[in-house]
């Protein structure tokens, strides 16, 4: 795509075009680089797309990096789910996976150079001193004793440092900036710290690691990227980045003729506000501590804004990249409601998902006309919004397993499903009309009774009359027993965070968020059977759409509600759009 037919329909497009123009930069080239201390969740998706589809948009080139800096909290668990996770969404990065990790020795040599620059210095203060000292918004900070320290023994120290002599906190690498200045990320910030951890790729080469701040934007630099994309939270971080880059070319030059060498490329950040929502955390820590506390099973629970939760739970790429766009690009934090994700899915999977039947709560319902030992087979539609998806056949016998819901002995007002006297659709089979039920010794229906008329095979009757209601059943003799897992929002509030005083967010964790139920499924949802069904989600038909769970055995599928049928979102854009 040529850079003149790129649409710049938010601000970063728009900045991105005008660098284009200007000469600024020759090419688009973004990366996504997560921190491997935690797994993705929705939030990730929002920047992986922005970041990804500024490259796709523009023709450029992008990167996948982890930032690996903290061994301490960092894992290859995490490592390897990011890297699944981001080829799941649809990001493409070919050969560009890189980690910061690979950089430490060349970010080792530019911080010697600060030293040398008179930029940076050796700090005994501990964690606590060095706040201490910093001072606030209204009252400037205090310099380090050891600011002053001559080049050399910075130098000497440093090194030593390196060399593992030093514990834990006991030193540290600041540079020397502005103790007075108004954005407390100048005030001498550490660049690194000791920390006597192996690390998940490095082993035990290093007990010294760099800061974030310090790295972040020389991985930028070394891989050429043009526009650093990031969140809010590092708005007041971008001068920082600059600083360390200009630091480094102080002394240096365009053509590599100064006393430093040639000058390292300077990218442009760019902020975003991140994405939140409803019913839900984005905090990788408040994640980290559910998982931790029990409070949910593992990070791929469908509860969690995981990316490997919403996998499981039934959600697709096509309906995460739809919601991202929707949500669009911004420079001011909003709440995103959940009932627009939900929305997406529904959307993706209306089209594309294939019809079953299943009942979750059954209730046996008997055919007492029917022949004893029959079966038939009728046919029903795969998918009613895609033709090419045809039809399948689904037995049908004397003995059938409908919704507890679907029958009523005393009905409620406008009730027209099964009671003692009314006739309803049987889905793609026929007109059934209820004689009575059964109950057992405390009084609880434990079977319905019907007539079926044969003319009516199909779901149609030839004299024209007419039924109220459609009910789907499955085949008692061969229905496969399943598992299903119907959730919920994991939080009983919009905003989690409103919690009772003297309590954390955790208050607010939604005791019903999962029920389990034992139900029944048409055998083509199994391992084996008529027109076995992929692991794609599936719409139970009147119930929803699930997907089938890991957990899953051949002889007992266990399915996760992905989402229900009703679109409350779906109401809220048409009652707007009457409105506009």
């Amino acid at each position: 795509m040529s850079n003149e037919n790129v649409i710049a329909h938010d601000f970063i497009r728009q900045a991105v075009t005008e660098d284009l123009k200007s000469g600024r930069f020759n090419g688009v080239h973004t990366r996504f680089p997560p921190e491997p201390n935690a797994y993705l969740h929705i939030g990730h998706a929002k920047a992986l797309w922005i970041d990804y589809g500024i490259g796709l948009d523009f023709g450029g080139l992008f990167n996948l990096r982890f930032d690996d800096t903290n061994p301490a909290k960092e894992e290859q668990e995490f490592v390897d789910a990011i890297i699944q996770d981001v080829r799941w969404v649809g990001a493409v990065f070919d050969d560009r996976l890189f980690y910061a990790s690979d950089y430490f020795d060349r970010m080792y040599e530019w911080a010697q150079e600060l030293i040398r620059k008179g930029l940076a210095y050796v700090c005994d203060l501990t964690a606590e001193e060095v706040t201490a000292h910093r001072g606030n918004l209204t009252q400037p900070g205090k310099d380090s004793p050891h600011r002053n320290r001559p080049v050399e023994e910075n130098l000497d120290l440093f090194r030593r440092m390196r060399a593992g002599e030093f514990p834990d906190g006991s030193r540290t690498l600041r540079a020397k900036i502005d103790m007075a200045h108004p954005n407390l990320n100048m005030r001498d910030p550490v660049m690194y710290r000791i920390l006597h951890t192996p690390h998940h790729r490095q082993g035990d080469k290093w007990c010294i690691y760099p800061m974030y701040d310090w790295a972040h934007g020389l991985e930028d630099s070394i891989e050429g990227i043009t526009h650093s994309l990031c969140s809010l939270e590092y708005e007041n971080h971008r001068p920082l980045y600059d600083w360390f880059i200009d630091a480094v070319n102080q002394g240096r030059t365009d053509d590599g003729s100064g006393p430093w060498g040639r000058k390292i490329h300077h990218p442009r950040q760019i902020e975003f506000a991140r994405l939140n929502m409803t019913y839900t955390v984005m905090s990788k820590r408040k994640l980290i501590e559910l998982v931790r506390d029990g409070s949910v099973r593992g990070f791929d629970d469908p509860r969690l804004p995981t990316l490997a939760g919403l996998r499981r739970r039934g959600y697709t790429p096509e309906a995460i990249h739809d919601f991202c766009r929707r949500i669009g690009v911004n420079k001011t934090d909003s709440v995103v409601d959940m009932q627009l994700l939900e929305h997406c899915l529904r959307e993706d999977l209306n089209k594309r998902s294939p019809r079953r039947m299943a009942v979750l709560r059954p209730l046996k319902l008997v055919i007492d006309n029917y022949p004893d030992g029959q079966v038939e087979q009728v046919d029903a539609v795969n998918n009613p919004e895609d033709a090419a998806a045809g039809t399948r056949q689904a037995p049908f016998s004397k003995a059938l397993y409908i919704e507890q819901d679907d029958f009523r002995e005393a009905p409620p007002p406008k009730y027209f499903r099964l009671f003692p006297g009314q006739e309803v659709r049987l889905r793609y089979a026929y007109f059934v009309k209820c004689t009575g039920c059964v109950k057992d010794a405390a009084g609880k229906v434990t079977e319905v009774h019907c007539t079926y008329d044969p003319a009516t095979r199909g779901g149609d009757s030839p004299d024209g009359r007419k039924v109220k209601a459609t009910i789907h059943w499955v085949s008692a003799a061969h229905a496969l027993p399943a598992e299903v897992r119907l959730y919920d929002h994991l939080f009983t509030k919009p905003d989690p965070q409103d919690a009772p005083p003297g309590q954390d967010f955790r208050a607010n964790v939604n005791p019903n968020s999962l029920e389990t139920v034992q139900g029944f499924v048409e055998p083509s949802l199994g391992s084996t059977g008529v027109s076995p069904v992929a692991e794609f989600p599936v719409q139970f038909e009147r119930l929803g759409y699930f997907c089938k769970d890991k957990d899953s055995t051949p002889d007992k599928p266990v399915f996760n509600r992905a989402v229900t049928l009703k679109d409350t979102w779906a109401k809220i854009e048409k009652k707007e759009g009457a409105k506009k």
